[in-house]
């Protein structure tokens, strides 16, 4: 850039503009950095509500005759109450664990009266057996909750199975008023010799957690990139028309 060039470019007419470029320029990219920080905060926290929850009380999230939502799947609860009789338990075909299929022994577990049951898994048999024993008496079980699986696999009642926890299906087969979901028992008080079955682990949080304010900062960042091409666009053209005109 030639001295003339320099001093066109430097002139008090365009220093003005010069600076109001920088700081437009410069106030986008913070704020989008800024909603940056933000949606990367959400995405933080979001993971720590899947993944940091506290156990609580059943009695104190859910009710029987509620039904199963979102906040529930995967809560770690306590609960206190009796299992039913052991010839009212099921066996659940077709679970893997460890690279082995076998069966889940599914037992209703008497939680408010003798007639409202929260259905436990109280854990995995490579293969179903004659129903074990349940705990006497009451008893206390830590639990992960689980809403219902499908499938379309029918009820076996001769051999008490059945290929999901169809919440609908057991209804219509068990003596209980049951709850719209089921637990997965992580005592081993309640195992009755059988392997604990793992809870599944909340998923990763969705990327579009928190997307207003990833929006936000690619809009900023837009902004910025245009007020940066305004400021060419103004300076060249006001550098030009200064510029002496050759005969």
């Amino acid at each position: 850039m030639s001295g003339g060039s320099a001093r066109s470019w430097l002139r008090p007419g365009l220093v003005g503009l010069h600076v109001f470029g920088v700081v437009a320029v410069a106030f986008c990219v913070f704020m989008g950095l800024w909603q940056l920080g933000a949606y990367d905060s959400r995405q933080e926290h979001e993971q720590a509500d899947k993944r940091e929850v506290p156990r609580v009380a059943l009695s104190s999230v859910w009710g029987p005759d509620e039904p199963f939502t979102g906040k529930l799947n995967h809560r770690p609860v306590s609960a206190k109450g009796a299992f039913a009789p052991a010839s009212d338990q099921v066996w659940v075909t077709g679970k893997e664990q460890d690279g082995r299929t076998g069966a889940w022994l599914l037992a209703p577990f008497l939680v408010d009266g003798d007639d409202r049951a929260l259905l436990v898994v109280r854990g995995w048999a490579p293969e179903p057996t004659d129903l074990p024993a349940v705990p006497a008496g009451e008893v206390a079980i830590d639990a992960v909750l689980e809403q219902g699986e499908a499938g379309g696999t029918t009820y076996d009642p001769d051999r008490r199975e059945i290929g999901s926890v169809r919440i609908p299906a057991l209804t219509n087969e068990l003596p209980y008023d049951l709850y719209s979901g089921f637990a997965i028992s992580t005592s081993t008080s309640a195992a009755g010799g059988l392997d604990l079955v793992p809870p599944p682990q909340p998923g990763d949080v969705s990327w579009t957690v928190g997307l207003r304010n990833l929006a936000y900062a690619l809009q900023w960042w837009v902004f910025g990139a245009f007020a940066l091409f305004m400021w060419w666009r103004m300076a060249t053209e006001s550098v030009a028309a200064s510029s002496p005109k050759v005969a």
